[in-house]
């Protein structure tokens, strides 16, 4: 019988990465996103609205148990504290943060039932260090930090796992559209811009959706059973310095 997993944002990039890696290693995978996807079984859902997020899950576990949960959807935003208005803030924490507590809250019942479950949150290297004009970013990947910490602790005794893996400056469509604004911004030239993204790198490059994919198919395994609560890191060794 074919695993289930639930993800968040897998129609595009690392989302996009992951759902076409589970497909490939024999999971059913349902995709949970704004945007259409040719992968798995694609689900329209706005991430920010609790009860659609909690009606998909609810009729995805009435087919059985649900193995994998992996919460992918969100947003970049940079800006400091001072140019964040209330309203950005909120938009950031609505989809990072609230998508993510509805997926888990979510899921959680069916996990309990059958006594099992991996939830992998998509949090970011941010989680661990901060960056320059990154304070709702920032703050929202520290929060999905938590989320994973806290279920880990709470749902141990029902043999689920939670964490929160961190990937580093993933070349991604959303790492595009970021470097593509800052350029528009600052008018920097894009090809020096991206030079210098993968020179601040140890390992002196980007990493790839592709990558990050793999280690969350290692989490969501049994070679993971001894894993909760943690923060992985995947960022070519930028957080070591």
């Amino acid at each position: 019988m074919k695993k289930t997993c639930v993800i968040t944002g897998g129609s595009s990039g690392i989302g996009r990465a992951i759902t076409a890696l589970f497909i490939d290693n024999g999971y059913n995978v349902y995709n949970l996103d704004i945007s259409q996807s040719d992968l798995g079984i694609y689900l329209e859902c706005n991430i920010t609205d609790h009860e659609s997020v909690h009606q998909h899950i609810d009729n995805i576990a009435k087919n059985g148990p649900i193995d994998v949960l992996i919460t992918s959807a969100g947003i970049h935003f940079s800006a400091n504290i001072e140019d964040t208005s209330e309203q950005d803030l909120q938009r950031v924490f609505d989809i990072n943060v609230k998508g993510a507590y509805s997926a888990v809250q979510a899921v959680l019942p069916n996990m309990k039932k059958y006594n099992s479950g991996s939830i992998i949150i998509l949090a970011s290297d941010q989680a661990l260090v901060a960056k320059p004009n990154s304070f709702a970013y920032n703050l929202s990947k520290n929060a999905l930090a938590s989320l994973a910490k806290t279920t880990a602790i709470d749902y141990a005794k029902y043999n689920i796992r939670a964490n929160a893996l961190c990937p580093g400056t993933i070349e991604t469509p959303l790492y595009h559209k970021a470097i593509e604004h800052y350029c528009d911004v600052s008018g920097s030239d894009i090809n020096e811009v991206h030079k210098s993204e993968a020179q601040m790198q140890p390992l002196a490059r980007l990493g790839q959706p592709q990558e990050v994919a793999h280690y969350a198919l290692f989490l969501a395994s049994d070679n993971a059973s001894f894993i909760t609560g943690s923060t992985p890191v995947i960022d070519g060794g930028y957080t070591t310095g």
